[in-house]
């Protein structure tokens, strides 16, 4: 043996005579929990003695101990922290093994409630509300949006839009990644047997993007640690339809998705695919007054019809990740999916038109109107991350994420004669090629120079270049060729490049934690604008801003916390909304944006309290208060023709700036169980709205308090036996120029679990009506004082049945994380 080895066998024999050690090793249930942190404090002083954190096995161990007495705090995010005390390293003891340490989600650093003792409801942190998916039995088979219409925050109308705390700019992340899309595209693909938990941000700090003026939702899928393979596949099926909508079609709802991976050692590769299904009948009843003051007569059009919606969805997707050492991980994702969402409106119209003074009928005309937009988008996606650990425990992140998406879809409309469907009045057909490439690359780096807190800088880039083709065409009657329209086919490029860097610090003290960042961006937006018959159009918008945060979360002795949060956020418009050519919607709407566009900035102020009571009781509230400037709404006004001819049986919809919003608001949410068996989450959001500002040169002075109530009510008859009500329940709300109607929807799942819950069948029943609850259908009123009213009540489909089976084949899952869209869905 050389010198220097025997020197240093000598000094570890040494050093285990004279120094103790202590180990364990972490878990959740049955599997290790990986970067545990355990922590080893001096019962005399309280001081830091040693921190490490869990191998992938979930083991730790703390040596060099002196003799003395200390505590050990076990924590890992999501779960109570676990706390050792009288552990004690003497000559007689060096070594102290603590055995299996189990943690349980939730608990005191967390503010966890604990459901079926097992899991938590909803965590309190210092920026966000965290909910377990898994508490959700309604959600089972359907998908992330299907889990988020139980959380407080959140409500869903009858078009689908999903609105956190009264707004829906939000920005999506998924495994905390950002991505670009509209909220009900990107969770709309995402399987709810594959979600963990969701995370909602409502102060987030200057690390994240700023974009999204309610804060950020987190999708957290399902993940695991330990070398071996696993499995699961779902399949959901529709019974036929209870209520008839006298529809062209008949629903269709079924689908299947699985994931299986491998894990073993360095290698986590995850395969996932999903095909899906999901129509919905319903039924479209509406009328429309608009006042030609000029010529002296009001023209009604009543309608009444077909309102359905057909969509299919199916992807495919794959992660592998790769870690050589301790210190480095590689990470490469490909994800291409593909959504198809036809709406079908077919809708009988009574135009007439009456003298003002007398109300004489002046002239009378009745059509068939068939309308179909179609909307595709075809995504291909592909990401690298790399992450090195230093020896000093500081981590750099590196990221890049490159899209490829292809929108489109017509929308044909065709008004035919009433009763007699072989007379064609008007034939028209517009389509819209909409390629979309987006790029992102992003650099991150951590380290703790201060004892009191950890220092976070980082710079992203993002590029979105969103070229569109909109030619709008129309039959000619006589020789049936296929005419374009000048003044609806144009050309419309947009160009942003997005550059940022934050500086960002968090830390704890005692009963504190804190929070603190500035992020500086610097925007710069391309808007190119072509006609069919128009000069061509550069239009440039740019700005260099800071984006502060700041939050504080101070915990009692009682367990009662409560928090402080402050965030500047942004909001920007997708091109859709931006362009200033007219689309038409359908027989008595066209549409379109403003090329002026401005984003919405928001200051975003909470105050948080939450406390957790014996039994697996909680009760959470928190007040807030959202300021938006340049506030976004879509309003009606009439519509002329190029040559200033009044269109009386048309109306424009325009998104634009209308001025500002404030929303003041309280969230309050609470667990209770008063048996074992029966657990109640209940939550709700009730807030004052006011808009003030103006459009088309009227002022728009709207304030009203608006609520939503979501509640959850779970029997467990056996342990694998259980039955689930849930209602969401959303007021009437104001918008620019009218209102929304009350929405709401019951639901009630009862869930068998069988062969040691492998397969899981879930038998789900939607939108409970019975013919008496006027469930699942919205009213929606805009008007303008001596201009225009109308009226629009959507009816969809209730008493919907589905049965969902889970099979899972090896209970070992999977750490991989799959990517989605970061720019492309929210075009969609």
């Amino acid at each position: 043996m050389k010198l220097n080895q025997f020197i240093a066998f000598v000094a570890f024999l040494v050093s285990a005579a004279v120094f103790g050690q202590v180990s364990g090793k972490v878990v959740d249930g049955d599997f290790p929990l990986e970067y545990a942190t355990a922590t080893l404090f001096s019962t005399e002083t309280k001081a830091v003695v040693a921190g490490v954190v869990t191998t992938k096995e979930g083991t730790f161990k703390i040596g060099s101990l002196k003799n003395d007495s200390y505590y050990l705090e076990v924590s890992f995010i999501g779960f109570d922290k676990q706390v050792f005390k009288d552990i004690v390293i003497s000559s007689k003891n060096k070594s102290v093994n603590l055995g299996l340490i189990s943690l349980v989600s939730g608990g005191n650093q967390l503010n966890a409630v604990v459901v079926q003792s097992v899991k938590g409801t909803v965590i309190s942190k210092i920026d966000r509300q965290v909910y377990d998916a898994k508490s959700f039995q309604n959600s089972q088979g359907g998908s992330a949006i299907d889990v988020l219409r139980n959380l407080p925050s959140i409500s869903l109308d009858a078009q689908g839009d999903v609105s956190v705390r009264g707004t829906t700019g939000f920005r999506v992340l998924l495994n905390g990644k950002p991505t670009q899309g509209n909220i009900s595209t990107i969770l709309g693909q995402l399987p709810a047997n594959a979600i963990d938990r969701i995370e909602v941000v409502t102060a987030p700090s200057a690390k994240y993007d700023p974009d999204g003026k309610a804060g950020l939702l987190n999708i957290i899928t399902k993940k695991g640690a330990t070398n071996g393979q696993y499995a699961q596949l779902n399949v959901k099926g529709g019974f036929p339809s209870i209520e008839n909508y006298d529809n062209k079609k008949k629903a269709q709802r079924y689908g299947i998705d699985g994931t299986y991976t491998i894990k073993k050692d360095k290698w986590d590769i995850s395969l996932g695919g999903s095909y899906g299904r999901n129509d919905i009948q319903g039924r479209r009843e509406g009328n429309v007054f608009t006042n030609n003051i000029t010529e002296n007569y009001k023209t009604q059009f009543p309608s009444d019809g077909e309102r359905s919606t057909n969509e299919l969805n199916y992807s495919g997707r794959f992660t592998v990740d790769y870690t050589p050492s301790i210190t480095d991980n590689f990470s490469v994702g490909f994800y291409g999916g593909k959504r198809k969402v036809d709406r079908q409106a077919d809708i009988y119209y009574n135009n007439k038109r009456t003298d003002l003074t007398t109300g004489a009928v002046l002239k009378s005309f009745d059509y068939y109107n068939e309308n179909l937009r179609v909307r595709d988008g075809d995504f291909a996606l592909g990401s690298f991350d790399y992450t090195h650990k230093f020896e000093d425990k500081s981590k750099l992140t590196a990221s890049f994420l490159y899209e490829y998406t292809l929108l489109g879809g017509p929308t044909t409309n065709l008004n035919l004669g009433y009763t007699d469907s072989s007379i064609v009045y008007q034939d028209e057909y517009n389509t819209n090629d909409n390629p979309l490439y987006g790029t992102r690359a992003q650099l991150d780096y951590e380290f703790k120079p201060f004892s009191f807190g950890k220092i976070e800088a980082g710079y992203q880039f993002r590029k979105l270049k969103n070229n569109g083709d909109f030619i709008y065409q129309r039959r000619n009657l006589s020789s049936g060729i296929y005419e374009i329209v000048p003044e609806f086919t144009s050309q419309v490029n947009l160009d942003r490049s997005i550059h940022s860097g934050y500086l960002q610090l968090n830390g704890s003290k005692t009963k504190w934690e804190y929070a603190a960042g500035l992020r500086l961006e610097s925007m710069n937006r391309d808007f190119y604008l072509k006609g069919f018959n128009t000069a061509a159009e550069n239009l440039t918008y740019d700005y260099v801003k800071l984006f502060p945060s700041a939050s504080a979360q101070y915990t009692m002795d009682n367990n009662v916390k409560v928090k402080a949060g402050y965030s500047k956020r942004v909001d920007r418009a997708p091109t859709y909304q931006m362009n200033p050519f007219k689309e038409r919607e359908h027989s008595e709407t066209f549409e379109q944006g403003d090329k002026n566009l401005r984003p919405e900035f928001t200051d975003l102020i909470e105050l948080g309290i939450s406390k957790n009571f014996k039994g697996g009781n909680t009760l959470f509230a928190t007040a807030y208060y959202r300021d938006v400037h340049n506030l976004i709404n879509r309003v009606n006004t009439l519509s002329y023709t190029t040559a200033g001819v009044l269109n009386d049986t048309i109306l424009d919809r325009i998104y634009t700036n209308v001025g500002r919003g404030k929303t003041l608001g309280l969230e309050i949410g609470s667990q209770f169980k008063p048996s074992t068996k029966w657990t109640n989450f209940i939550g709700a959001n009730i807030y004052n709205f006011n808009i003030d500002g103006s459009f088309n040169g009227k002022a728009i002075k709207s304030n009203a308090i608006q609520y939503s109530i979501n509640a959850n009510s779970t029997y467990n008859f056996t342990p694998t036996t259980s039955m689930q009500f849930t209602l969401n329940y959303l007021s009437k709300k104001i918008t620019a120029q009218g209102e929304d109607s009350r929405f709401y929807s019951p639901n009630l799942t009862f869930r068998k679990s069988f062969l040691d819950n492998q397969l899981i069948a879930t038998l789900q029943w939607q939108n409970i009506d019975m013919g008496m609850l006027n469930t699942n259908e919205q009213r929606i009123s805009t008007q303008s004082t001596g201009q225009y009213y109308t009226t629009t009540n959507y009816v969809y489909e209730v008493d919907m049945v589905l049965l969902n089976l889970s099979y899972t084949f090896n209970k070992t899952k999977s750490s991989a994380k799959f990517i989605e869209s970061e720019f492309g869905k929210k075009e969609f």
